[in-house]
């Protein structure tokens, strides 16, 4: 089959077309044929040499989501049946023509939705559906600042949160991302470019401070983020786009009594990643179909122009998700 394959750590000409081996599936796996992915923060990382994939999993294809139809089950397989149109979370390697995953984290793609918005849905909604609802606990009358609103993760975090009645802040580098995050469903936009964004956050609040935040900057946004946080505030980080490393204030963090934690969904075992599809499968998917929710893509690209597509991605301009179409 054709894939995308990173021929060495490098920049983005370092993605070239290439001949690889088939994938194989086992008794419990379906293969299928990839019609889109989509692109992630980790890809640009892989592409570098700086994010290898999990053991197993091909180290030189890149790509965690992938929609395509099903063209072969393996013989345990009962639910599902070549033809069927699926999408799915993947651990690496849907930059490719064909890929073979677990059946158990097929998720049926609604028939309101195409094969582009359907690949821009895996990573950031199971992302954000994880970090709002399993890990902060997000309820309903609660707020929730979400950083880099524009982004994949952020578009998908604020329609979840918006859809279950919590108060949406965010912030994002132009008043044209904000806009659009309004559209969706967010409360309160911060140009970070023009403002500090804890002093919004406080009068916004009445100083009161946001109950949740859901970051994917790190170390530049992490003062900020205590400031922000209100008694027995939450903080998850799901990114560290600004770096890894924070001076921590022991004494802000006892006496707000804060929550601190963090997650990242790539290294997780098959079984969570199968439990997290299922959670998808009943709360986001109907929400999916009936509009509630809708895919944010920012803009579609032949999977031949890869390279232009990560360079489009560094240069963080995109609203929502960019989307590979695999035209090979």
């Amino acid at each position: 089959m054709k894939a995308m394959v990173i021929t060495s750590p490098g920049g983005p000409e370092v993605l070239q077309l290439r001949e690889v081996e088939d994938p194989v599936h086992g008794p419990n796996d379906v293969l299928v044929r990839v019609h889109a992915t989509a692109l992630n923060r980790a890809d640009l990382l892989q592409r570098r040499g700086r994010y290898p994939a999990p053991d197993g999993v091909a180290q030189d294809i890149p790509g965690l989501e992938m929609a395509g139809t099903i063209v072969e089950v393996g013989e345990n397989v009962e639910l599902w049946a070549p033809g069927d149109p699926i999408f799915a979370l993947m651990p690496g390697g849907s930059y490719a023509e064909f890929v073979s995953l677990p059946a158990s984290m097929c998720l049926l793609i609604p028939p309101n939705l195409d094969f582009n918005q359907a690949a821009s849905i895996p990573e950031v909604f199971i992302t954000a559906y994880d970090a709002l609802f399993n890990r902060l606990y997000l309820t309903p009358g609660e707020s929730v600042l979400i950083h880099a609103v524009g982004s994949g993760v952020g578009t998908a975090a604020v329609q979840l949160a918006h859809t279950i009645g919590a108060v949406t802040l965010g912030t994002a580098s132009s008043n044209d991302k904000l806009q659009q995050a309004s559209a969706i469903g967010l409360d309160k936009g911060v140009n970070y470019l023009e403002e500090d964004f804890a002093l919004a956050v406080s009068a916004f609040t009445q100083g009161n401070g946001v109950t949740c935040i859901l970051d994917v900057i790190g170390t530049n946004y992490f003062d900020q983020n205590m400031r922000s946080l209100s008694q027995n505030g939450r903080l998850i980080v799901v990114g560290t786009m600004t770096g890894a490393k924070v001076e921590l204030d022991l004494g802000m963090l006892m006496g707000k009594r804060l929550q601190i934690g963090g997650t990242v969904l790539r290294s997780r075992t098959l079984a969570e990643k199968v439990s997290l599809t299922q959670q998808i499968a009943n709360d986001v998917v109907p929400l999916l179909e009936a509009g509630v929710l809708t895919p944010t893509v920012d803009s579609v690209w032949p999977i031949t122009e890869v390279g232009q597509a990560h360079r489009y991605m560094e240069s963080n301009q995109n609203f929502g998700k960019i989307v590979l179409a695999t035209n090979f």
